[in-house]
């Protein structure tokens, strides 16, 4: 125990200046980006044209030579004179002598002199005595290409302020163009904070953080066109950090702190930008990215992103990234917008802009937008998020059913092509995101875990293409059909089966509170951890404890509730708990060992019409491809003598 003399030293609270809406916080920047004048920050270099891609030009680039240089043959023939070919026809044809009026030529070799067209040569005809015949007459320049007819020398081939795409590549070096001046790429340095942000792969105790954010944003900063150096991380030093600022703003065209922005008692981004030079901004009202800070230190633009991920991102390419554009000239990039209908109900707090990471396929005809978790901590979500939806300031969220507008963050052709399956979690379905693709490769998969009984809801209100189901019906044992049936009164759906699984207790190596039987669920000695209502692993869970007799309330633990198999893996290879319900497949991912209880069969339940569409023969195909089941063997606890099979409606 710490005596209080030796005690750390507390920071002093940093208190946001004001939280201000996202669009004045903006309109602040841009005044300062103009005062700063930021589109004359970055000189000019010369650089060799086929190193240019993505690379911004200074000025207008003219042609050095025209293109072509020369008169081209267009088409492989015969290049003539138009005025000797006059008179042709099929009933008068015309007669040519090689060499002296026709000279065979190929297609991009030059006229000869005096030659201003070109007859195909499927149109000549070799007479057997040495002569060419035609039966129809040259028209002047025909199949050629005369000099400049791609462009003239002194021709502008590219504008000012434009960023260097592949044809225009192409286009430069056609022009004659071998060097071509362009806007030096802004150098941008990231300052992590924290004692506790390590580099990646060295977080090795706990508080520890690996640093994936300077990464993530270098690379999408390298995007946009920018340089990045990651600077050494600052620790809970105030003074060390504003020194660390005021160098890097010396050396760099923008600066970027990680972590420390919010109000916290070792929260000091703010405050060092305030000792260093100006603070503009601190505090917008967005969820999430509120703490984000905006200042100037020696003339140079300084941003402090909050520390979570999917903070840090959004905060990027609210004010990072348009900052970037601006120094080179350009308008910040906009992504497509679309109308989605929400899958379901979304809250959202009533004063803040609320940027809600989705999920997106096309059901029925129509976009559907399913949330991420919302976590500003989980940047799995991040990788995963096809769109963001946002929810305004002065609303308090979305019921389900509504439509709302989505920024795209993947290609809309990808987003249509997205078979969207919701309900049951298992493993396999991470099988089938890899091989249904492999069946057809314009596909892509996206799970989402809500449960079993959600699932099915979801896909009874055309909200997801397949759901994954295994509810255990008590009274019949029967798997899904009752609920299925009671669902979807009179709508052909199927269940095409993904496998039999075994489902049982998930402890600690070694068993060591010995968990065999549903009674030992009940000892006051055993934590358990419980999957989420509705789920079919909770449904059977409930069943069994029923059939004993056994309270809920008498297992600790029971109201603490995760939605996955591996979640429940991992709280009990923590020691969060000592047992939880789910599949050995999880429990040997964690390295834990298993009490066999039950063995179900896991379906995907869709209609009709999706079974026989282009994604249901995708799902057959790798339902019954050898490298499926084979993973799956591999996975343990899986029975495949059922794969892929369509089972029969009681």
């Amino acid at each position: 125990m710490t005596g209080k003399d030796e005690a750390k030293p507390q920071g002093r609270r940093e208190i946001y200046l004001r939280s201000i809406p996202l669009s004045e916080a903006r309109a602040i920047w841009q005044e300062a980006c103009t005062r700063l004048d930021l589109g004359n920050v970055l000189d000019s270099e010369t650089i060799r044209s086929e190193s240019a891609l993505h690379r911004v030009t200074t000025r207008p680039v003219s042609a050095a030579t025209s293109s072509p240089h020369y008169h081209a043959a267009a088409m492989d023939g015969i290049a003539v004179r138009a005025a000797d070919t006059a008179g042709a026809s099929r009933t008068s044809p015309k007669r040519l002598q090689p060499g002296a009026e026709a000279v065979h030529v190929n297609t991009g070799d030059p006229l000869p002199e005096e030659a201003d067209a070109v007859i195909m040569i499927e149109d000549v005809a070799e007479t057997g005595e040495g002569e060419l015949e035609i039966v129809a007459a040259a028209s002047p320049w025909q199949h050629t290409r005369a000099i400049g007819e791609d462009v003239v020398a002194t021709e502008v081939v590219v504008p000012a302020r434009h960023r260097l795409r592949a044809p225009d590549i192409g286009a430069l070096l056609a022009a004659g163009v071998l060097e071509v001046e362009v806007v030096r790429s802004p150098r941008v340095a990231i300052i992590p904070t924290g004692p506790e942000i390590v580099p990646p792969g060295e977080a090795k105790e706990p508080g520890q953080i690996p640093d994936f954010n300077s990464p993530m944003l270098a690379a999408r900063l390298t995007e946009v066109g920018a340089k990045t150096v990651r600077r050494p991380t600052v620790g809970d030093d105030p003074e060390a950090l504003c020194r660390a600022i005021e160098q890097a703003c010396e050396q760099y065209d923008l600066v970027l702190t990680l972590a420390g922005a919010s109000a916290g008692e070792r929260d000091f981004t703010a405050g060092a930008i305030r000792t260093a030079g100006e603070v503009l901004v601190h505090g917008v009202a967005m969820r999430p990215g509120k703490p984000v800070a905006l200042g100037v230190v020696k003339g140079t633009p300084v941003i402090a992103l909050p520390g979570y991920p999917v903070s840090a991102m959004l905060c990027c390419d609210l004010f990072v990234v348009p900052t970037i554009c601006r120094m080179l000239g350009l308008a910040a990039p906009q992504r497509r917008r679309v109308a989605a209908i929400v899958s379901r109900k979304i809250t959202s707090p009533a004063g803040s802009e609320e940027f809600i990471r989705v999920n997106l396929g096309e059901v029925g005809g129509r976009l559907v937008a399913i949330p991420c978790a919302r976590g500003a901590g989980l940047v799995r979500t991040l990788a995963r998020a096809d769109g963001l939806l946002l929810i305004p300031a002065l609303s308090e969220g979305l019921p389900r059913g509504a439509e709302a507008e989505c920024e795209l963050l993947r290609p809309e052709h990808e987003v249509r092509s997205t078979v969207l399956i919701t309900g049951s979690h298992d493993v396999a379905l991470d099988l089938l995101a890899s091989e249904i693709p492999s069946a057809d490769p314009d596909l892509t998969v996206t799970s989402t875990h809500v449960g079993s009984l959600a699932g099915l809801a979801a896909l009874e209100r055309g909200f997801c293409h397949m759901a994954g189901t295994h509810l255990l019906d008590p009274d019949t044992e029967e798997y899904n059909w009752p609920y299925v049936c009671q669902l979807f009164e009179g709508a052909e759906v199927l269940l095409v089966t993904i496998a039999h699984r075994q489902q049982g207790f998930i402890v600690p190596p070694g068993n060591p509170k010995k968990i065999r039987a549903w009674e030992d669920l009940a000892r006051p000695d055993v934590t358990f951890v419980n999957r989420q209502g509705g789920a079919g692993t909770r449904v059977l869970l409930d069943s069994e404890l029923s059939k004993r007799g056994i309270d809920p309330g008498q297992v600790n633990g029971y109201r603490r509730e995760v939605f996955t198999h591996l979640a429940v893996a991992s709280m009990v290879e923590t020691g969060s708990a000592d047992a939880g319900l789910g599949i050995l497949a999880a429990a040997r991912a964690r390295a834990l060992d298993f009490v066999p209880l039950a063995m179900e069969r896991y379906d995907l339940a869709m209609r009709a019409e999706t079974w026989t569409s282009r994604l249901g023969h995708a799902l057959k195909a790798a339902l019954e491809g050898e490298r499926f089941r084979a993973e799956l063997a591999a996975l343990g606890g899986y029975d495949s003598r059922e794969t892929g099979a369509v089972q029969k409606r009681p």
